[in-house]
């Protein structure tokens, strides 16, 4: 497990250009990592991430800036999703605007009930329209909307009963609750994991019938992997699986 911890308390975690840059670095490096099975986002201090830094972006008002910086944000947010292994956000405080954006990006997250999520932007006359393309990913259709029209925050339970979040934990029980869902992931086949996070994303923009179609295609290829084999057999033999070393990678 890689764990990468936001460590701007007293800017909210507010994503500036270096901390962009870095998490880039991250994911980049992950992507070619094949003992990593599991990545944790944290954050310290109060906030989980207060989104962009408005204070940076203010001093640069131009729109070939804002454009690069945008585009910038998109391709660290699109670096979550293209990581093999699954990325849990551990959510211990407020997540607004693009720190919303980025647990709903994460593929699992895991929040304190203290814990509180908005998309503010309109607030501040700047509606979240990025920020939007991942929640509406997430959250049904008229709730997300509601979240981006409003910026209105909504709690950690409201967020478990609308899709943004999976779990809720107790302050001092979230990383209990974290380990827990670690632990069930890094106890199945890596390759099983990385072949099904790619085609669960690659599906849902597909139609039904070529959805059915990569989802066969990707079932059949990872029918043939050795840990796919081992499983069924041990089924049929009724025994655990005995995973190879690189199926269970580390």
């Amino acid at each position: 497990m890689v764990t990468l911890t936001l460590n701007r308390p007293q800017a909210f975690n507010a994503l500036s250009e270096a901390i962009l840059e870095a998490l880039q670095r991250e994911f980049d490096a992950i992507a070619k990592d094949e003992s990593v099975r599991v990545v944790v986002l944290a954050a310290e201090g109060k906030a989980f991430c207060a989104g962009h830094d408005l204070k940076e972006m203010r001093a640069k008002p131009s729109l070939d800036y804002y454009q690069r910086l945008f585009a910038q944000c998109s391709e660290m947010m699109l670096s979550v999703q293209r990581l093999p292994v699954p990325v849990i956000a551990r959510v211990q405080g407020i997540a607004t605007a693009a720190g919303c954006q980025l647990v709903a990006m994460c593929d699992l997250a895991v929040a304190a009930s203290t814990a509180k999520f908005a998309v503010s932007g309109v607030n501040l006359g700047l509606f979240c329209s990025a920020p939007g393309v991942a929640l509406a990913r997430n959250v049904l259709r008229k709730a997300a909307f509601e979240m981006l029209v409003t910026g209105e925050f909504i709690s950690a339970e409201e967020a478990k009963m609308r899709g943004l979040i999976n779990r809720v934990a107790e302050p001092e029980q979230l990383d209990a609750e974290l380990e827990k869902l670690v632990t069930s992931i890094i106890s199945k086949p890596r390759v099983a994991v990385a072949m099904g996070k790619e085609l669960f994303y690659r599906q849902i923009e597909l139609g039904i019938g070529a959805a059915y179609e990569a989802a066969g295609q990707t079932m059949a290829c990872n029918m043939m992997d050795e840990a796919a084999l081992e499983g069924v057999q041990a089924f049929i033999d009724k025994r655990p699986p005995r995973w190879s070393q690189r199926a269970k990678a580390p």
